[in-house]
């Protein structure tokens, strides 16, 4: 029977496979057994057996050929071919030795089995494991290159003390070279199947073939040469064996895609071994080579025309290896300086191109171009449509510069544009044409499934690069410069923009420094009772002592410190400090809490709770005495992660409010998911009371939205009498702003703001 994958995939074997089988072994073990006991006729039933075994071959080949198809139907019509030759070979072979009872190395039998070695080669670079032309050359000149190898070491081994007389026959001596073609044909097998994995059980069993042929081949020519071989004897069984061993391998399965061979297909680095497999044998033909030579000096001819093939050969084969490492070079080059995803040149071809041009002389400036808002397309819809994005940016650019100046990808979401002396373009139009060339019609937006715009900065090399990087690097600060305008536009690279870009270099080197330098000071803003008028808060504001520039404001340094990355580490000096502070007013206002900011980036840390826990713990402070307040912005940007976070602050006592309400998202399924405490009505709601009716309307409907969620609400910016009336009117129970105190220091905040409690 059949392996069960081939009868579930629906082939249809021939029905007396099984029997055939069953039939061909039966009779090499009656071969076997007749020729080992020596019986009357042992030459005979060699034949016959051999015969038998090869036809039956043959047509299981032929039935495997009808199951499968291209390109194992290629393949196993080849081995029938192969298995219908040995068969009619051994026939003649057969009928010509009953005919004069001598060895018939005729040339019809030499013909008739060097046609079969021919097509069992050809079968072996029609399967599956070979690919590619390049590929199946190579591995005949090595299995060539084996067998003329082996010429010489069989000369010396087998040939050497024999007269030469009895090889004056060509015939004759094309019959005893067959032990080399079969190590030849094996080393083919293992050129094509070295390196597929999993290996292709039939491969395996036609190589087990190759190597029994190749002995029992090896075994008849040193008994022919010297004299000791007769028909019938125990060797004889080995070529049945050989050929029961290729019908019983289209017993297999077809491997997996079989039918779906790819050519282009990247092909697996073989192993050492087999790189260094067709050169192995060379060595000892050197040897051989030398000690065949005769008393007179003279080489036998067989091994100087062996030589000279071998040498041949070895120069195809490293003329083919040469070719090969030219094409792998222009490939790896082409790697070195192809981006993947978009086909254009990337950085290190740009890098080089803009050298050349500036080596060259004449105008030379380059466009930098990055997308605004890539990362939330990466976030919302996934890496794959950002990738789709990219590359349809990539075709818009080509498209729109052509001719006029060289498109690069640099990485990421940026590219370059190069124009030179070579384009007649100048950059400035060239710039305004690819910003609207990126605007996305709304068909292209939903098929893409998000857009996003582009800032592009312009520079314009002269006296005062030096070099490439000091072009690239002004492009640079344009591009920034042109994000800072309000994105989606373009700003061509002067001096002031240079100076400014020098100086925030200077002040995020100095931001680096400030916290260990104690650079850094809070200052408090009281939140407080409006009804009462008792301070119920403070907000820590954290402020920037510059030894040159004095003093900072938040709005000067903090957007610095969330870009660099920065903000983490000044949030957690601001977070324990302010629990310090708090602590030192706990015992004049008990009830009195501090309010800490958290950036987004923070906030989205794993180490926030254990920063939280620890500044609270170490100024000894109860964990309800802390708020954190966070933008909308941050919360909704934020993961099931970051909430289940802030359900862990909440659950030790910390306080969240939701700072600038109304400004965000606002949206209401959040306010059911986020754990807050408070909500901060945003100071432009509050700074138009009194004179903007829908104000007061937006002001009043939070304050009962967040009675309806059970939040506690501050009216941020409460600066008059006026605004201060109107947030008590409306129910807000907390107010922040000028009306009630300056942001201040700590000293002042506890002399002014918190009285002293009852005695």
């Amino acid at each position: 029977m059949l392996p069960q994958d081939v009868r579930q995939a629906g082939v249809t074997p021939d029905l007396w496979s099984g029997a055939g089988f069953a039939v061909a072994v039966a009779v090499l073990l009656i071969e076997a057994a007749w020729l080992v006991a020596g019986l009357p006729g042992e030459a005979v039933a060699s034949d016959v057996g051999a015969i038998v075994v090869a036809g039956w071959a043959t047509v299981a080949c032929v039935g495997a050929a009808r199951r499968h198809s291209s390109p194992l139907r290629r393949f196993w019509a080849l081995l029938a071919a192969t298995m219908g030759l040995a068969a009619l070979g051994r026939m003649v072979w057969t009928a010509q030795r009953l005919g004069d009872d001598s060895l018939p190395h005729t040339p019809l039998v030499g013909a008739l089995f060097t046609a079969g070695i021919v097509t069992g080669t050809a079968a072996l670079l029609c399967s599956v494991a070979a690919r590619g032309a390049i590929g199946r050359a190579r591995a005949v000149l090595d299995g060539v290159i084996v067998g003329l190898s082996l010429i010489p070491i069989g000369w010396v081994l087998v040939f050497r003390d024999v007269a030469t007389a009895d090889l004056a026959d060509p015939a004759r001596t094309l019959g005893l070279l067959y032990p080399m073609l079969d190590l030849a044909q094996l080393t083919i097998l293992v050129a094509v199947a070295g390196t597929v994995r999993p290996r292709w059980r039939p491969l395996t069993v036609i190589g087990a073939s190759l190597v029994t042929r190749a002995v029992a081949d090896a075994a008849y020519v040193s008994l022919v040469a010297h004299g000791e071989y007769t028909p019938g004897s125990p060797v004889d069984v080995c070529w049945p064996l050989s050929y029961l061993l290729v019908g019983a391998a289209t017993r297999y399965p077809p491997p997996p895609g079989a039918d779906e061979v790819d050519e282009t297909a990247e092909t697996p680095l073989p192993p050492r071994w087999r790189v260094a497999l067709p050169y192995l044998p060379i060595g000892g033909a050197i040897v051989a080579v030398h000690l065949a030579r005769r008393p007179d000096g003279q080489t036998p001819q067989v091994v100087l025309v062996t030589v000279m093939a071998l040498l041949g050969v070895l120069a195809a084969r490293q003329g083919l290896a040469a070719n090969e490492n030219l094409r792998l070079v222009a490939r790896l080059r082409a790697l070195a300086y192809t981006d993947q995803l978009t086909g254009l040149p990337n950085r290190p071809a740009f890098t080089r191109r803009l050298r050349r041009a500036l080596r060259a002389g004449g105008p030379v400036a380059v466009l930098l171009l990055d997308l605004d808002g890539f990362k939330q397309v990466n976030d919302r819809f996934g890496h794959g449509t950002g990738d789709a994005l990219l590359t349809g940016i990539a075709g818009r650019m080509r498209r729109v510069v052509g001719d006029d100046g060289t498109v690069a990808r640099l990485g990421g979401d940026e590219f370059a544009v190069l124009v030179d002396a070579s384009h007649q373009v100048r950059p400035e139009p060239l710039a305004e044409r690819l910003l609207a060339a990126l605007k996305p019609s709304e068909d292209e937006e939903e098929e893409v499934g998000g857009h996003t715009s582009a800032s592009i900065g312009i520079a314009e090399y002269g006296p005062q690069h030096i070099s490439h990087t000091d072009l690239l690097r002004d492009a640079d600060i344009a591009m920034y410069a042109a994000k800072a305008a309000g994105k989606s536009a373009y700003r061509t690279c002067t001096a002031e923009l240079r100076e400014a870009a020098v100086s925030r270099a200077e002040l995020i080197a100095d931001l680096r420094r400030a916290i260990d330098e104690q650079e850094l000071h809070l200052e408090f803003q009281p939140i407080v009772d409006l009804a009462t008028g008792t301070v119920r808060s403070a907000e820590a504001l954290v402020r920037w002592r510059h030894p040159r520039l004095g003093l900072l404001s938040p709005a000067r340094f903090l957007p610095l410190a969330e870009e660099t990355g920065l903000i983490v580490p000044i949030d957690r000096w601001v977070i324990h400090e302010a629990c310090r502070a708090a602590a030192t007013w706990r015992d004049r206002a008990p009830e009195a809490t501090v309010a800490v900011n958290i950036a987004a980036a923070h906030l989205r840390r794993p180490d926030l709770i254990a920063t939280v826990t620890e500044a609270t713990a170490a100024a000894g402070l109860a964990p309800r005495a802390l708020t954190l307040e966070l933008t909308e912005s941050a919360l909704i940007d934020g993961s099931e992660t970051v909430l289940d976070r802030l359900r862990q602050l909440r659950e030790l006592g910390i306080r969240i409010a939701i700072d600038d309400f109304g400004t965000g998202y606002s949206s209401l399924s959040y306010l059911h998911r986020i754990p807050a405490t408070e909500l901060k009505i945003d100071r432009s709601f509050v700074a138009r009371l009194g004179a903007d009716a829908r104000a007061y309307a937006t002001v009043e409907m939070v304050t009962r939205l967040a009675g309806a969620f059970d939040l506690s609400v501050v009216a941020e910016g409460v600066e008059t009498d006026g605004q201060h009336t109107a947030v008590t009117a409306i129910g807000c129970v907390q107010g922040q702003g000028w009306r009630y105190g300056r942001p201040t220091g700590l000293a002042d905040l506890r002399a002014t703001l918190l009285p002293a409690a009852p005695a």
